[in-house]
């Protein structure tokens, strides 16, 4: 019986069938979990990541599910000429970090919930900082937005994209094909914070929850155990957004 299938903007459609093909072609998959993620109603799917590559690749792994992702990016991939307008087109929700504006995403992906849309986030909001490449903390907004929704929360974990091109790394490695992983696991259980408000203590609890969630499903994808204590870029004074190695990052905030 085939799965039922969200509603999909003509430009996401577009995307669809100029990008699945390729990435057929180039990567070998494996898909798991399906059945956790939520086609009825609005969701929050949250997700690890280690590559530029893995948006495609959880993207792909959600359309073939029956899942139009509605991703929050950074702006500034929102204003590259043609690619801009097709990702707005295609119902994508851009994140302006540090401005005045950088409430409206929050607005935004609320109210693709309460559309019953698929709010896809990556919690750690940019690339791990982690020198393994495991999920380090996460930022409250993904939180933030469920508990404002009471939306289902669906951790996923991907592995593999981070072959196809590496961190903060502008050269794709397309030959020998990559294996890549993308597993989705039981909702997140936040239902006894819904009555406590949208306090730090609360948003700290659900963002701890999550990236429990996440990161447990990575240690199964990856067989391996993580670190005990998830990496804080801040306790290492390190940037949290953007290239570490660069004169353009900024320390990181919740």
């Amino acid at each position: 019986m085939a799965r039922p299938r969200q509603k999909r903007p003509p430009a996401f459609l577009f995307a669809v069938a100029l990008l699945r093909p390729l990435l057929m072609l180039l990567t070998r998959r494996r898909w798991s979990g399906a059945e956790h993620l939520v086609i009825d109603r609005g969701s929050v799917v949250v997700a690890n990541h280690t590559s530029y590559a893995d948006p495609l690749v959880v993207a792909h792994y959600l359309n073939d599910n029956g899942i139009h992702p509605n991703f929050l990016g950074k702006v500034e991939v929102f204003q590259v000429p043609v690619i801009g307008a097709l990702l707005t087109a295609a119902g994508q929700i851009p994140v302006y970090r540090d401005t005045g504006q950088a409430a409206d995403a929050y607005r935004a992906a609320v109210a693709a919930v309460n559309e019953g849309r698929c709010v896809t986030i990556y919690p750690e909001a940019t690339l791990t900082r982690d020198p393994d490449l495991w999920p380090m903390r996460g930022k409250t907004g993904a939180a933030r937005i469920a508990l404002q929704t009471r939306c289902p929360v669906i951790p996923v974990a991907q592995w593999g994209a981070e072959q196809i091109i590496g961190p903060y790394s502008s050269r794709p490695h397309l030959l020998p094909r990559k294996e890549v992983i993308v597993r989705a696991g039981p909702p997140v259980d936040l239902s006894d914070l819904h009555e406590r408000g949208i306090s730090r203590d609360v948003l700290a609890e659900a963002t701890d929850r999550i990236m429990a969630a996440i990161t447990a499903l990575l240690e199964d994808l990856r067989g391996e155990q993580a670190p005990a204590e998830r990496f804080d870029p801040r306790a290492a004074d390190i940037p949290g957004t953007g290239n570490p190695g660069t004169a353009t990052s900024q320390k990181g905030t919740s």
